[in-house]
């Protein structure tokens, strides 16, 4: 089973879908404390990405520009990655379906 909003067609994850995923690793997080720090890391270069944009720009830091553009799609990359791994049966991901 397959991610709905990893298809082009969909838009990219909403704040809505991040809090969910967030809810659910919360509830989780004493009999999966693994993927509740990896989904904190992933948030974390969410955040880095969209606050560093600007001072990248401002400071003409040009390798940092990518480097941000990466945290900024960091859930999304994610989730995409989870979908993948969740249908092939290689790992088993329990909030994909909660999360939408």
């Amino acid at each position: 089973m397959a991610y709905p909003r990893t298809s082009p067609h969909h838009p990219a994850l909403s704040l809505l879908d991040l809090q969910r995923i967030k809810q659910w690793h919360l509830a989780h997080k004493e009999t999966r404390p693994l993927e509740y720090q990896v989904w904190d890391a992933v948030l974390t270069l969410w955040v880095m990405g969209w606050v560093g944009w600007l001072p990248a720009l401002v400071l003409d830091v040009p390798l940092a520009c990518p480097l941000c553009l990466l945290g900024m799609a960091a859930p999304q990359l994610y989730v995409r990655w989870r979908a993948r791994a969740h249908a092939r049966g290689r790992l088993r991901c329990d909030w994909l379906e909660p999360a939408h």
